[in-house]
């Protein structure tokens, strides 16, 4: 018996971006906040709002690397702190130039993630409680190198850093969207990018895959050490002081938020760099919209610590699938039915045949 093929080729179904949830509500924030206060979208808010985003944005550009493995951490903020200071501490008490010094601030801070990596990786502690301990280090070294005091840099090049805006677009800006691309350019095409995902999906079965584990957990926490003394840099050259407290506020906090908001799991292996951004942001846009409106900074750290809670809270359902979305219950029903229809015209073809 013949049967008339009637199978067409199908169209690939138009995916929408991941991203594009916590776009919309960006864009949304950004849209109430004007309506809210006139004053929000103004264009000396607007170089405020960019300035302190970079600043948080960077800091959750390393924290999703560390994120997509599986790990945290909790030592970014004091890296500013201490990067920031080394930079003065650099140019004023050894006369170094600020345009060596920047290339040694990084290094310092991306050596500092190093052996943050180095210990978790040869001890087996948990990251929480490597980070947490070098966040403490990391604190006490530039209040105990300065006595708690800042220091005055006097080089003014080193201004460029902070100050400077090349095309009206604040340097920081354009150093942010230079390490955005990167970033996601060497997680989407570099069979290194994949291995990090690989880690932070399944840790024995890139083992197993002979992925080196060490190599990247080493990696992903020298990038953030790297991110963090860029902020660190930022915050130096815009204050032209080296302030041993800067970065100790609410960074950290702004960090993760960002980073979970963005689509990246706590858990490891998902999420997107992009994602994170916007989710930086968001955060940095809701912080710049309540010291628009007067809100008082009592209230700030509430309504982070919600956005972190619900974040978790929709990542933790989501991993577990507890959490079932209406249009992705549909798009596996779409799935199923095909394969439901072979099975029916196998059994059938099964059922002549015996006859």
């Amino acid at each position: 018996m013949s049967t008339q093929d009637n199978t067409k080729p199908r169209t690939k179904p138009f995916r929408v971006p991941a991203e594009t949830g916590i776009a919309v509500v960006f864009i949304l924030v950004m849209i109430g906040g004007f309506i809210a206060s006139p004053n929000f979208l103004t264009v000396s808010n607007i170089m405020i709002l960019l300035l302190n985003g970079a600043v948080i944005a960077f800091l959750c550009l390393g924290q999703s690397f560390v994120l997509l493995t599986g790990g945290i951490d909790l030592s970014c903020g004091s890296i500013v702190a201490m990067t920031c200071v080394v930079a003065a501490l650099l140019m004023e008490k050894f006369g170094i130039s600020w345009q060596l010094t920047i290339p040694i601030v990084l290094a310092v801070g991306a050596l500092t993630g190093f052996v943050n990596g180095l210990i978790i990786e040869r001890t087996g502690v948990p990251p929480f409680i490597v980070t947490f301990a070098m966040m403490g280090v990391a604190a006490s070294i530039p209040q105990i190198i300065t006595g708690a005091e800042s220091i005055r840099v006097t080089q003014i090049g080193y201004s460029l850093i902070g100050q400077s805006k090349p095309l009206g677009i604040p340097f920081p800006v354009i150093a942010l969207l230079i390490a955005v691309v990167i970033a996601v350019i060497f997680l989407r095409r570099t069979v290194t990018g994949t291995h990090i995902y690989a880690v932070g999906g399944n840790a024995d079965a890139a083992r197993l895959s002979g992925i080196s584990i060490p190599r990247i957990t080493l990696l992903v926490y020298s990038i953030s050490g790297l991110c963090a003394a860029c902020g660190g840099l930022i915050y130096g050259s815009r204050l032209m002081t080296g302030y041993p407290t800067a970065g100790r506020g609410d960074e950290l906090f702004f960090s993760i938020a960002g980073a979970v908001v963005g689509g990246v799991s706590l858990f490891g292996g998902t999420g997107s760099i992009i994602g994170a951004m916007i989710g930086a942001m968001l955060i940095a846009a809701i912080s710049n919209l309540m010291n628009v409106m007067n809100v008082s900074a009592y209230w700030q750290p509430l309504v982070i610590g919600l956005i972190i809670l619900f974040g978790v809270t929709f990542d933790t359902l989501r991993s577990s699938r507890k959490l079932t979305l209406p249009w992705l219950k549909s798009r596996k029903t779409l799935h199923a039915a095909p394969i439901k229809n072979e099975n029916q015209s196998t059994l059938q073809e099964g059922d002549s045949h015996a006859k």
